[in-house]
Parts: structure tokens; C-alpha cells; sequence
């Protein structure tokens, strides 16, 4: 499964903790992010992450066009309601979500839920509808 991590930088640290509690699982999957977000993940959990441009220099609209083309299967995105624009950014990406059927997890609850459900392959479905030839297409 491809995964896309997306996280305001008031929320980096949560999703550093985050990525270190489910690095097991996570491990076992492609994982992409914006920029600083998918710097600061590998370098706290050793993971590879792809990283994208930065949210600010258009990493948003990169994963955007990714979960258009079915190439993202989850996206957890940490956001920050406080900040208008990121929450025009969180709106473009759920509705891609919502539009391609892509799970997303916008608070901590949602996201152990998501990578819970991961685990005991409650998301395998997404492999069966969106096959690709080879582990990842990003």
C-alpha cells in the first residue's frame, strides 16, 4: 500500500511520534509525504519515505494528483483547524479522498485507527480494486 503523510508544522512532532509508535507497520508498505514531513519522519524512524515538494512549494497538489490516479491507498494528514490555509488544503485533499474512496485520517484518533485496520489487512480491498504492477507506483 502506498501511504501519504501530510502534517502543519504545529503537528510534526505528533506525527514523528506517531510514525515511531506504528513504524512496524508502516514499514511493511510505500510511504510518501511533503516535504519536511517526510524528512523529519525517516530521520526519526529510519523508514524510507519519498518525499514530495513542500506543502507551500506544492507538495499538497503532488499527493492530490497521486490519489487522482489511484496511486495512494491511505493519507493520514495532521492538520492544524486554527490555520485557514491549511484547512483549504485539508478540504482539497478530502475531497480527492472522498471522490477516489482513499481512506484519510485527519486527528491521532483516526490515524491509529486507520494503520490499526492496515495491520489486520482490513484495507486489502484497495489492492484488489486498484491492482499495479509492482510494489509501488510512486
Amino acid at each position: 500500500m502506498n501511504i501519504a503523510l501530510m502534517a502543519h508544522d504545529n503537528k510534526k512532532e505528533l506525527m514523528i511520534q506517531f510514525c515511531i509508535a506504528y513504524c512496524g507497520i508502516l514499514a511493511k508498505h510505500t510511504v510518501c509525504g511533503t516535504g519536511t514531513t517526510a524528512r523529519v519522519v525517516a530521520e526519526a524512524t529510519g523508514m524510507p519515505v519519498k518525499p514530495f515538494m513542500a506543502r507551500a512549494h506544492g507538495g499538497i497538489q503532488q499527493i492530490g494528483a497521486r490519489i487522482t490516479y489511484d496511486e495512494i491507498d491511505m493519507v493520514i494528514y495532521l492538520s492544524y483547524p486554527k490555520d485557514e490555509d491549511d484547512e483549504a488544503n485539508l478540504s482539497y485533499i478530502r475531497r480527492l479522498c472522498d471522490e477516489h474512496n482513499v481512506p484519510i485520517a485527519t486527528n491521532l484518533a483516526t490515524a491509529e485507527m486507520l494503520i490499526q485496520g492496515l495491520a489486520r489487512g482490513d484495507l486489502d480491498w484497495r489492492e484488489i480494486a486498484h491492482p499495479r504492477s509492482g510494489k509501488s507506483t510512486l
